[in-house]
């Protein structure tokens, strides 16, 4: 795996075909799923005692229509309840409306060009970001569909996969590479132009931990209410990183009761409740984070096998949304095995 990966960052060109890249992400993200299944799940919390989902309701909340959808990212739009997910494998966007058990297409693949969609948000002006790891992030009228802003990677960063994001109360969005290790960023008077390249705004390389060749570190995002600091997590360590936003500072928070390893998305609620999705494991924690964001504590677990690779969550009034990626079956961690189920969102009450 870790030669193919190797070989792939050597070969790939700014002229290389959207599918080529793809096949390098594909091999990246199967070499650093694999890792994170080695790694040992959270240490269980005292709460999380009362068998494998430590006694919280794991339902489906809605449906996506596909046979190959593996989706990964999810938003949800405080204002009309709508929820949107993204699938990894050809960037379609569904739209689930309140009360409806299926969702439906919003943005059919291809459009502009999106082969493959990561993180979603949906901002305070109620527009759409959706990231794809091969180019950058696009920014949607959830009314029209139409794109009003697009933003990519600079020409010639052959070895990029764009992951997350997160949006700040000031409009700005600030996006992880999960091969780069660094954090872009695209303020609100860029979105406003139209178009550019993203700005790397934070290099966390000197911060993280030796990783082996051919694996992921940043991977979900999140930011506090305030805009003070950023939060996000090193999957392939475990590790959780706060940065200070006004003075650039990087610090590893100091985790108490359990590790973020393979931690995929992140979701802080403005209680300072840290809540988290770790794919390979079935696992989803909470944390709570203290008052300045340079420490947490594991306050429940819970692991069980029907949230099938959950890829990232999102808060919404009473629950938890959670993504059931089923990335191993015939997905990009075991790509040609395995037959998925009917792809859903699952409901979690009690995390």
């Amino acid at each position: 795996m870790v030669g193919t990966v190797m070989t792939a960052m050597t070969t790939m060109t700014t002229n290389s075909t959207t599918a080529a890249k793809k096949s390098f992400l594909v091999a990246a993200l199967a070499g650093t799923l694999v890792l994170g299944a080695a790694a040992p799940a959270p240490a269980l919390a005292p709460a999380g005692a009362g068998g494998p989902s430590g006694g919280a309701r794991i339902s489906t909340a809605f449906s996506l229509p596909g046979a190959k959808v593996y989706p990964e990212g999810i938003a949800a739009d405080p204002r009309t309840r709508t929820v949107y997910v993204g699938s990894y494998a050809d960037g379609t966007i569904y739209r689930a409306r309140a009360g409806r058990a299926e969702a439906e297409v919003f943005l059919p693949s291809g459009t502009d060009g999106r082969h493959t969609a990561n993180g979603l948000r949906v901002d305070a002006l109620g527009r759409l970001w959706v990231t794809d790891s091969t180019a950058g992030v696009a920014v949607y009228d959830t009314a029209t569909g139409t794109r009003l802003a697009h933003f990519e990677v600079a020409a010639g960063t052959s070895a990029r996969f764009v992951n997350d994001l997160t949006i700040t109360p000031d409009g700005t969005a600030y996006l992880t590479d999960s091969i780069r290790g660094v954090i872009y960023r695209v303020t609100p008077r860029q979105v406003a132009a139209g178009s550019g390249v993203l700005t790397e705004a934070h290099d966390l390389t000197p911060a993280l931990r030796p990783r082996p060749d051919g694996t992921f570190s940043l991977n979900g995002i999140t930011s506090d209410r305030a805009g003070r600091y950023l939060l996000t997590v090193d999957m392939t360590a475990g590790d959780l990183y706060r940065i200070d936003l006004r003075t650039g500072a990087v610090r590893r928070v100091a985790l108490t009761g359990g590790d973020l390893k393979a931690a995929d998305g992140l979701d802080l609620a403005p209680d300072g409740t840290l809540r988290v999705a770790h794919n390979v494991t079935n696992t989803l924690t909470r944390w709570r984070l203290g008052a300045d964001g340079t420490r947490a504590t594991l306050t429940r677990t819970i692991t069980d096998p029907s949230l099938q690779i959950p890829t990232t969550l999102a808060q919404v009034p009473g629950r938890t949304l959670v993504v059931r990626s089923q990335f191993d079956k015939g997905g990009p961690m075991n790509p040609g095995a395995g037959t998925p189920t009917t792809f859903t969102v699952a409901s979690v009450r009690g995390l």
